[in-house]
Formats: structure tokens, sequence, C-alpha cells
């Protein structure tokens, strides 16, 4: 490779720092471990609970509002959703209007489950809005790191040696 192909670490370091889609995914990873692992006693993972929870309505919910609602496509949601029709969580019609849609309901089972489980939720909330306002006077990039942060201490890269005001300087 010649020296004009290499990229420099520095170039690397500008990504790890400057970077919000990075900072963006690691924050959703972290915290979709965080509720994946504290939904783990109700047999749920977060995306699930979020499913679920787009459900709790007063009218059934049609596939294209949820998918909507969701950011994710029907073909995904129809994937999403066989585990919690199998398990008695949900319950899939035609739609009586058109035939060629599906509503989607929340069923007595579900409800209960979800019952259970917002307790759970809400305490993760109000432990990530203390991550989330000890670094609020860092700004966005601080707030992302915080909550991407690894639990278990492993070795990331190491810490920007500049503040957010550096770098847009």
């Amino acid at each position: 490779m010649s020296t004009a192909d290499e990229l420099p670490f520095e170039t690397t370091a500008e990504v790890r720092d400057r970077c919000l889609c990075l900072h963006l995914q690691r924050a959703a990873r972290a915290v979709a471990r965080r509720f994946d692992s504290a939904f783990r006693g109700f047999d749920l993972t977060n995306g699930q609970f979020s499913l679920l929870m787009s459900l709790n309505r007063p009218d059934k919910a049609t596939m294209r509002d949820v998918a909507a609602l969701l950011a994710m496509d029907r073909t995904t949601l129809t994937a999403a959703l066989k585990p919690l029709e199998r398990r008695g969580l949900v319950q899939v019609t035609p739609d009586p209007d058109d035939r060629r849609s599906r509503r989607l309901v929340l069923t007595a089972a579900g409800r209960s489950l979800l019952t259970a489980a917002v307790p759970v939720w809400r305490r993760e909330h109000a432990a990530l809005d203390r991550v989330v306002e000890a670094a609020a006077n860092r700004g966005l990039r601080a707030e992302l790191r915080a909550l991407s942060a690894p639990a278990d201490g492993a070795a990331t890269l190491p810490a920007p040696a500049c503040d957010d005001a550096a770098l847009r300087g």
C-alpha cells in the first residue's frame, strides 16, 4: 500500500470523537442491552416490549401504523410479531374493511405481561435519567458517551483529548 493510501489514526480519532451516528449507535446498543437484561425475567426483549406497548390502545392497530411508529418495514414487523403471537400476547386478524390488511390487538395475557414489566421499565428509565442529567452540561455527544459507556469497564478507544467546543472551533 502506498503512503497516499494510508489512513492515519488521527482520522480514526476524529471519527470516534465527532461522529454522531457512531455515538447514537453505541448509545442505542448500550440502552438496548440494558433493557434486554431488565426484561429477561419476562422473556421479552426491549423491541418486543416496545412492540407490545405500541398495541396498548383503545382500537386495533393496523400493521402500517405500528410499522411507522416503530420505524420498521412490515416484513420485519411480521417476523417480530410471530413469537409474540405464538405466546398468546398478540392477536393478528384480517381487517374487516380490507381483507389484505391485518389488525393487531394486545391480548389479555399481553396486557398483563406489560403491566408487570412497566415498573421495570420505569426503574431503568430513572437510572438512565440520572446518567443523562449528570452529563447534560457537556452536550449531546457527552450524553451519548455516558449512555454507551461499557458497564463492565471493558477497554475502548481512549477518551477524546479535547472537548466538544474545541472540535467545533
